[in-house]
């Protein structure tokens, strides 16, 4: 309940910050050093917030990417920001299962949308699921089997640093090849 009642407050915080065109990490700021009337936010509310902020224009792309019907910019506030929080929590937010993740976008979509809403949502928190997901996961594990070959090699940078032969900083320090009239003499 208390992670329920945090995203219901991380939506309150991004609503407020997109309908006023409000940078959110000021606004969050805001919040936290004035609660007003306001309970203090709760620290996972804090933590959405952050994290929607820091990956909001990744989370919209991909939002856009696998929505087939709207664009983010042309959603409705509560529908674009709770699917924000929802993607969020899919793509950068391991603690929360997936499955989860969606029924508590659906419970805030019922609870502040439009009837047409859940359904909506649900369809592409499941694409984002189904299909990006599994593409972030790849790549993730891709570049930390990298790193790890680097790791193995010894950490020998040089073959990263080195020059192809005909760049100019491998012309400016090898030694000038042989010619043929070279060698004859």
């Amino acid at each position: 309940m208390a992670r329920s009642t945090a995203r219901k407050r991380a939506l309150n915080t991004l609503y407020e910050a997109d309908e006023k065109g409000q940078d959110i990490l000021s606004l969050l700021a805001e919040r936290i050093e004035h609660p007003g009337a306001q309970t203090p936010l709760p620290d996972y509310a804090i933590e959405i917030v952050r994290g929607v902020a820091d990956h909001r224009a990744d989370i919209d792309g991909v939002l856009n990417l696998r929505s087939t019907s709207w664009k983010v910019n042309r959603m409705a506030v509560v529908d674009r920001n709770i699917l924000r929080i929802g993607a969020w929590e899919i793509l950068f937010n391991d603690e929360v299962p997936d499955k989860v993740a969606i029924d508590e976008a659906l419970t805030l979509a019922k609870a502040f949308s439009d009837p047409d809403a859940p359904g909506f949502i649900h369809g592409l928190l499941s694409a984002v699921c189904s299909e990006e997901k599994p593409l972030r996961e790849a790549r993730r594990a891709r570049e930390e089997a990298e790193a790890r070959q680097g790791e193995s090699d010894g950490g020998d940078e040089s073959a990263e640093t080195a020059e192809p032969a005909g760049s100019d900083r491998s012309e400016e320090t090898a030694e000038p090849a042989e010619s043929d009239e070279d060698r004859a003499a």
